[in-house]
């Protein structure tokens, strides 16, 4: 018997045995699962996948690089400072004022006549025979610095807080959780005005001369209305994911081998709520963004002659009948980059919360 079987043809012995109808060929999504599954990947290699497949995301990121791109290159190219009145040849030219974008004035006609060359002013000039697109690019640049450096200290001051709270919580939790109640009862633009008139007497003499005289006290009054107020919902989010975190098994075993306290929230807490992290910072920064541009719109801003987009919207209000483009210009940005961060901030949460995962 075992002579016989020995001598059957391998074919045979693999037809008796499996029936080769019986089985169908892979479809492509099966395919495709398959080399998901094969893949090695980590959290945040798949939250960029997802993110990436978000048109209105990668959409918002192109144009913020756009703006950035901008007001890096262009006072490299634009022969004007935000500052600087409009001269033609060295001569001063009075007649430049109010120009409407593309304009050229008179005395800028003339030397042009005569073979000179003048770089146009894109989005015309201003009442001091300033270029405005240049102050537009300048305050654009202070508007999104400000937003990027009020964000960071919003996230580092939540971060720590609200990470300390969580993990000890108890006693601790309760007295950090008062101090927050206490600080989101206190009206943010009344500190601003407070601490501008109090800071201006004091810091004044300390900075004249320095390049924070530029941005002047109350842009500095409002970065520490910002470490003093602005904190407290990243610190309420960090602490709330913490709380849930704290409670798993790789947090207990943590503990158990004898890990201190600092290296359980920075290497296995802290990662494991980074994605909200990351959404709540993208979505701070159009928020810093308007508070310095309404500011500046009355007044408690950027100090002269330094521009930002809210003090550009200010004063164009004197003119907004005759020169409604002065107006339309830095409103525009402002939308813009508002808009291009929520839906970043949108594409950032879709991508990232594994709770929103299908």
């Amino acid at each position: 018997m075992e002579s016989n079987i020995e001598n059957m043809p391998k074919k045979n012995i693999f037809s008796a045995q499996i029936d080769v109808a019986k089985f169908e060929k892979a479809t492509e999504e099966e395919k495709r699962q398959q080399d998901v599954m094969s893949e090695s990947t980590t959290f945040f290699k798949d939250g960029m996948k997802r993110l990436m497949k978000n048109p209105l995301a990668v959409g918002s990121m192109i144009f913020l690089i756009l703006i950035v791109l901008v007001i890096l290159i262009a006072p490299k190219v634009v022969p004007y400072s935000y500052s600087q009145i409009n001269t033609v040849n060295g001569v001063r030219d009075k007649g430049a004022k109010n120009m409407k974008p593309f304009e050229y004035s008179e005395l800028e006609q003339k030397y042009m006549a005569e073979g000179g060359k003048v770089f146009p002013h894109i989005m015309g000039t201003d009442e001091q025979c300033r270029d405005y697109f240049i102050r537009v690019v300048y305050g654009t640049r202070v508007s999104l610095s400000i937003g990027l450096v009020a964000s960071v200290m919003v996230l580092i001051i939540g971060l720590l807080y609200g990470s300390i709270s969580g993990y000890f919580g108890g006693r601790v939790d309760l007295v950090m959780m008062r101090i927050v109640d206490i600080i989101y009862s206190l009206p943010d633009l009344l500190m601003v005005i407070l601490l501008s008139v109090v800071l201006g007497a004091t810091i004044t003499p300390l900075i004249e001369g320095t390049s924070l005289a530029k941005i002047g006290t109350n842009l500095i009054a409002l970065f520490i209305v910002y470490a003093l107020l602005y904190w407290v919902g990243m610190a309420r989010l960090v602490r709330g994911q913490i709380l849930t975190i704290k409670s798993n098994d790789y947090v207990l075993a943590a503990r158990a081998t004898g890990a201190k306290s600092g290296r359980i929230i920075r290497k296995h807490i802290i990662p494991n709520c980074i994605s909200v992290i990351f959404i709540s910072t993208a979505l701070q920064v159009p928020s810093a963004i308007f508070t310095e541009s309404y500011l500046s719109f009355l007044g408690l801003g950027v100090s002269a002659p330094m521009p930002s987009l809210g003090s550009l919207a200010n004063y164009a209000r004197e003119g907004l009948v005759s020169y409604p483009y002065k107006l339309i210009f830095p409103a525009v940005v402002i939308i813009l980059i508002v808009l291009s961060f929520n839906l970043l901030g949108d594409g950032l949460r879709d991508a990232f919360d594994p709770k929103l995962k299908k």
